[in-house]
C-alpha cells in the first residue's frame, strides 16, 4: 500500500515539473513598459525605478521638489531636463515648433530664453544595441533648416548642384526638403553603476546638427537581474495543489489496492476503513455527549401542572394515601 502511494505520488510531481518545464520553454510574455531583457546575457532591465511622476494636488514629494533628471550642457548654451519612460514634471507653457497638444508628451527638453525646445517625446521601450541598453525620444522640436547650417564646399572648380524641380528621378532634391522637415531627438545609453551607494546621473555627450542629442545615464538599475517569474498561484495555493494531488493518489490508490489485493467490497474498499470508522464513531459519540449535556441547560417550561384525572389517577392518590398511612403508623410503632 505505501508502496503504491508513495511512487504515484512521485509520478504526478514529475509530470507537473515537466509540464512547468514545457510551459517555461513557450515563447515569454510580452515585456511591461520601461522593461527590457538582453538577448545576449537574458538578464531582465526595469527602468521604472527612474521614472519621475508628479505628486498629487496638494502633497509635494522629494521627486516633485527636484523635478525631472537634469544634464548641464557646458559649452552647448544650455542645460537638459530628462524624465526616463515618460514626459518630464515640469509644465511647460512656450515650446517651439511642437503642437500644444503634444506639450504634456515632451520627455526631454532645453531652454533658451523664454522659449523651450523639446528634444523627444515619450517612449517606455529601451532596446538593446548589441550590449548597449538604449532609449530613444524622437519627434520634438523641428531640427535647424541645412539653409542656415554651414555648407561644406568642394573645390573651387566644381560649382553647387543645381536642383531641378521637375526632375522626377532626383532623390537629392527629396532628400534636401526633407531635412528641413527633421525634428529633434535623443538617444540615451544606459551604463551599469554597480556601486551600491551610487545615485542614478546623466551625462551630455554630443548633439549633431542641433538635431541628435547623446546622453549617458548611469543607474543600478541599468545593471541587470534575473528575472522573476510570475506565478498564477501563490505558495499557499501551490502548497493546497499538492496536498490535493496527495488526497486523491491515497483515495484511488488504496481503493485499487483494497479491491484488488484484499478483495473487499463497499465501503471497506477505503483506505484504512477501520481507523476512519473508529474516528466517525468517536465524532458521533462526542457530539451525543456534549447535546446531551448541553440539555441541561435549556429553559424548561413554566406555567404549567399535571392536573389528575380519571378513575386511575383516583387510585393512584388513594395507595398514595395508604402508602403514607402505613409509613406513619411503623413510625409511632418504633417509637414505642
Amino acid at each position: 500500500m505505501k508502496l503504491t502511494f508513495w511512487s504515484a505520488l512521485v509520478f504526478l510531481l514529475s509530470t507537473a515539473d515537466f509540464s512547468a518545464a514545457a510551459s517555461s520553454s513557450k515563447d515569454k510574455k510580452p515585456l511591461k513598459p520601461c522593461t527590457a531583457r538582453s538577448p545576449t546575457t537574458d538578464r531582465f532591465f526595469d527602468l521604472n525605478p527612474l521614472h519621475r511622476t508628479g505628486a498629487e494636488k496638494g502633497k509635494k514629494s522629494k521627486e516633485e521638489e527636484e523635478g525631472s533628471w537634469h544634464a548641464k550642457g557646458y559649452d552647448y548654451g544650455a542645460n537638459f531636463t530628462i524624465n526616463f519612460c515618460g514626459a518630464v514634471v515640469e509644465e511647460l507653457d512656450n515650446v517651439k515648433e511642437l503642437d500644444k497638444d503634444m506639450w504634456k508628451n515632451v520627455s526631454a527638453f532645453y531652454k533658451k530664453g523664454d522659449r523651450q525646445y523639446a528634444i523627444g517625446l515619450e517612449n517606455s521601450e529601451p532596446v538593446f544595441r548589441g550590449r548597449k541598453l538604449v532609449l530613444n525620444y524622437t519627434g520634438g522640436s523641428l531640427c535647424p533648416s541645412t539653409k542656415s547650417r554651414r555648407h561644406i564646399q568642394g573645390p573651387a572648380s566644381l560649382p553647387p548642384r543645381e536642383i531641378v524641380d521637375d526632375d522626377p528621378n532626383d532623390d537629392d532634391k527629396h532628400k534636401e526638403h526633407k531635412g528641413d522637415k527633421r525634428r529633434k531627438s535623443t538617444v540615451i545609453s544606459l551604463l551599469c553603476e554597480s556601486d551600491p551607494l551610487a545615485k542614478t546621473s546623466v551625462s551630455f555627450v554630443a548633439a549633431v546638427e542641433d538635431c541628435v542629442y547623446f546622453f549617458e545615464g548611469r543607474s543600478p538599475y541599468a545593471c541587470g537581474k534575473v528575472e522573476a517569474e510570475s506565478q498564477a498561484l501563490g505558495p499557499g495555493g501551490v502548497f493546497g495543489v499538492i496536498v490535493l494531488i496527495a488526497i486523491l493518489v491515497y483515495l484511488v490508490g488504496g481503493c485499487v489496492y483494497q479491491r484488488t489485493v484484499m478483495h473487499q467490497r463497499g465501503w471497506r474498499q477505503l483506505p484504512n476503513y477501520q481507523m476512519w470508522a473508529s474516528i466517525g464513531r468517536f465524532i458521533v459519540d462526542m457530539f451525543i455527549i456534549l447535546t446531551s449535556s448541553c440539555a441541561r441547560f435549556l429553559p424548561s417550561r413554566r406555567g404549567y401542572s399535571r392536573v389528575s384525572l380519571g378513575a386511575d389517577n383516583g387510585r393512584r392518590g388513594r395507595r398514595n394515601d395508604d402508602e403514607n398511612r402505613l409509613i406513619d403508623n411503623l413510625d409511632e410503632e418504633w417509637d414505642d
